[in-house]
């Protein structure tokens, strides 16, 4: 007699997926390996990314939004559009700039790949805070000129990265991220966050201080806070005049923190040596003086994930889509709490 064989319950329908960023972000981020580890979990059609909520095709089925750079906002018209709508996965940093109040009112989901955009910007900030001590800058444009060996010990007295201090002003993602790199060196590293209290900032490896302080004992101090109205120009005339002679001031963070006339004002002088990836405005204007001064050091905001590090950010977003799929909870979830404190 044949036993029957039970038969294979069909697997549950794969929620339906749409890319909603800049065409060109989704070509960088997502590659046909990216798209083909995704579509195993869920229906997309990887030739459609909607830079536009009012022109998708078939809203009213798309559960799950893949978001970055480029993404419309998400306002309650939006959603409207969206009625299944349960979640936002973004491969990119913050989510300021589409996440809105309509979101958490509708109780969705959000995660980010911050942490893995993280990453690089601490990388950077390691090398600007290394070369600033060594004063690697002001050597190479020395050399250039004379193209002969100086006596650099002459020309720089005391330079070089043994003991000096460093302040991190903001224990963000990024901030905390240079902190943990900053541990094999022989710095002492003070830190200034209002949401952390000295213990929290000795387990990272740091002292906590009030910022003015951190301010005046740093050969080299450098931002992670967020953008917020108490932030704006958070460092002006008053504050960047606390600095030691011969400091430097490192930004990666927003170009709003930082008084663009004052710290010019200081950088002209030669006091004070910056290494800047963002600035206020974005981009400055053709004339400004930062862009020839020889002690800084002017990028344009490629700190964050660009070229191959962007594939990082691809994996943190897979990640979080399979851990939707298999009903858990993301690894990088984004509340509204902490989105009201952070970048």
């Amino acid at each position: 007699m044949r036993i029957p064989v039970p038969a294979t319950p069909p697997a549950p329908p794969r929620p339906r997926a749409l890319f909603a960023m800049g065409r060109r972000h989704r070509d960088a981020l997502f590659p046909p390996a990216a798209v083909e580890r995704l579509t195993r979990h869920v229906d997309l059609d990887p030739q459609l990314v909607v830079e536009d909520f009012d022109r998708i095709p078939g809203p009213a089925s798309v559960e799950l939004l893949i978001t970055s750079w480029g993404c419309p906002p998400l306002d309650a018209a939006a959603l409207a559009r969206m009625p299944a709508l349960k979640a936002v996965v973004h491969a990119a940093g913050s989510v300021k700039h589409h996440v809105t109040e309509a979101c958490w009112e509708r109780g969705l989901r959000v995660s980010t790949a911050a942490a893995a955009n993280a990453v690089p910007v601490a990388e950077y900030t390691l090398a600007a805070v290394l070369f600033a001590n060594k004063r690697v800058l002001e050597i190479a444009d020395r050399y250039r000129e004379h193209r002969t060996a100086l006596d650099w010990s002459a020309h720089f007295p005391g330079f070089g990265n043994h003991r000096r201090t460093i302040g991190v002003v903001g224990a963000s993602l990024v901030g905390r991220r240079v902190l943990e790199l900053l541990r094999p060196f022989d710095f002492d590293v003070l830190v200034s966050d209002p949401h952390l209290d000295p213990a929290d900032a000795l387990a990272l490896g740091a002292r906590l201080t009030g910022l003015d302080e951190l301010l005046a004992q740093c050969d080299v101090v450098s931002l992670h806070a967020p953008a917020l109205p108490e932030t704006h120009h958070l460092l002006d005339a008053r504050r960047l005049a606390l600095l030691r002679d011969g400091a430097t001031l490192v930004n990666t963070a927003r170009g709003s923190l930082v008084d663009t006339a004052a710290l010019t004002a200081e950088a002209r002088s030669g006091r004070l040596h910056a290494v800047l990836d963002v600035t206020e405005p974005e981009v400055l204007p053709a004339d400004s003086p930062l862009y020839a001064l020889p002690n800084v050091l002017l990028t344009p905001h490629i700190a964050g994930s660009l070229g191959n590090e962007l594939l990082r950010i691809t994996d943190s977003a897979l990640d979080e889509v399979e851990r939707y799929c298999a009903g858990r909870e993301f690894a990088h979830p984004v509340s509204r709490a902490a989105l009201a404190v952070s970048a």
